[in-house]
């Protein structure tokens, strides 16, 4: 009797308990579970299931996918081969945990390491394209510069060599003048001095009286006079025509000394306009020969600073080139991907999250399990006891 109502107790208050304890490490006979949700374990199981298959479609992920497959599979069949199902499911969860931890950390690391080699690549690319803008503009200045230092140039040699041809016409046109003036002081000179030396031999021919005359007369009078009949062959000393005669060459002689007069005055102010000009000539060759030769060493000099300029800026060019090939590769490493690090952080922190809680129900479940198999045990012993 004391049996019975014990066998009676038991089946009805660890029914459960055992079906929890053995029916999830061996599935046989009648109480095969099938489909159908017999305890509180096939509960726990179907949850973890279904929360797996739930978490893989929201965060579209075939690796969760594939884990909840191999959890049923486990659930199913893993009794029948002598394991664990509990111990089996915790492996595979745990195992999915530290991998996507990894693939975490992982990602972590490499964006850090892309913000970092994005932040310097863009720090560089700026810095050498800021760097290649001062070369540009400063060859722009310089090419500018130097183009207009040799348009100067250009000009000043133009300028010089219309003053060397002026020059050199004025030269010319003073020689000539000169020479001119030369032959027609001298002959003036020469006219005067025989006007002179006739009136000399007349005065002393004729005698002072006669000089003193002619000194009266007009000189149309005299030039009248000229025209008069010829002397008659008998000479004889007449003074009225000495007078005359004399007079005459005074005017010429007056005119030659007026004439060589202004020629002298011609002359003076013609040789003070020429060196006048050709000092004014020589002050604006030598400022214009100083320009030309300022203007060429620093066209030179601008030139030379062009050249290494343009050197420094092809260099710049080509490490820019290079930070540029770079830059693209590490955009795509980088940036160029299907999804954002912060949407697959989300994602995986979400992945964990929901495993972590799969391990906690099966955690919670195999607790409840030891907790009444131990139960049993002590009930199992007590009815030995009692019998």
């Amino acid at each position: 009797k004391v049996i019975a109502e014990a066998k009676a107790l038991l089946q009805n208050s660890t029914s459960g308990a055992v079906y929890q304890t053995y029916s999830f490490l061996q599935i046989a006979g009648a109480q095969q579970v099938g489909s159908k949700l017999h305890t509180s374990a096939d509960l726990a199981r179907a949850e973890i299931v279904t929360l797996v298959k739930r978490l893989a479609k929201e965060e579209r992920s075939p690796a969760l996918a594939q884990l909840a497959s191999r959890i049923a599979a486990v659930e199913r069949y893993g009794a029948e081969a002598g394991e664990d199902p509990f111990a089996k499911v915790k492996a595979l969860i745990t195992d999915m945990i530290m991998k996507l931890e990894s693939e975490a950390g992982a990602d972590a690391t490499e964006k850090a390491y892309c913000d970092e080699q994005l932040a310097k690549t863009e720090a560089k690319k700026g810095e050498l394209e800021y760097d290649i803008s001062k070369l540009t503009s400063k060859i722009d200045k310089a090419a500018a510069t130097s183009a207009s230092l040799k348009e100067d140039v250009n000009r000043l040699q133009a300028e010089l060599l219309a003053l060397v041809k002026s020059q050199a016409e004025m030269d010319k046109a003073r020689q000539e003048g000169h020479s001119a003036y030369a032959e027609a002081k001298a002959d003036l000179m020469q006219g005067l001095d025989g006007v002179r030396r006739a009136l000399g031999v007349l005065r002393t021919y004729y005698g002072n009286g006669a000089a003193s005359a002619s000194m009266l007369q007009d000189s149309q009078s005299l030039r009248a006079m000229m025209q008069q009949p010829a002397t008659p062959q008998k000479h004889e000393k007449a003074s009225g025509a000495g007078s005359s005669i004399i007079g005459i060459l005074e005017v010429v002689e007056s005119d030659f000394a007026k004439n060589l007069a202004a020629e002298e005055t011609e002359e003076a102010d013609m040789q003070a306009d020429y060196e006048k000009l050709t000092q004014e000539n020589t002050i604006t060759k030598t400022l214009k020969e100083q320009d030309v030769k300022y203007s060429t060493q620093e066209f030179k000099s601008l030139d030379k600073e062009l050249a290494e300029l343009s050197s420094d800026r092809d260099t710049t060019d080509t490490e820019l080139s290079a930070v540029l090939d770079y830059y693209a590769k590490i955009q795509e490493r980088c940036i160029a991907k299907p999804e954002k690090y912060e949407e697959r952080a989300r994602r995986r922190a979400a992945e964990i999250a929901g495993l972590k809680e799969a391990l906690s129900i099966l955690e919670d479940e195999a607790a409840t399990a030891l907790a009444q198999h131990r139960k049993k045990g002590f009930h199992g012993h007590f009815l030995g006891a009692r019998q």
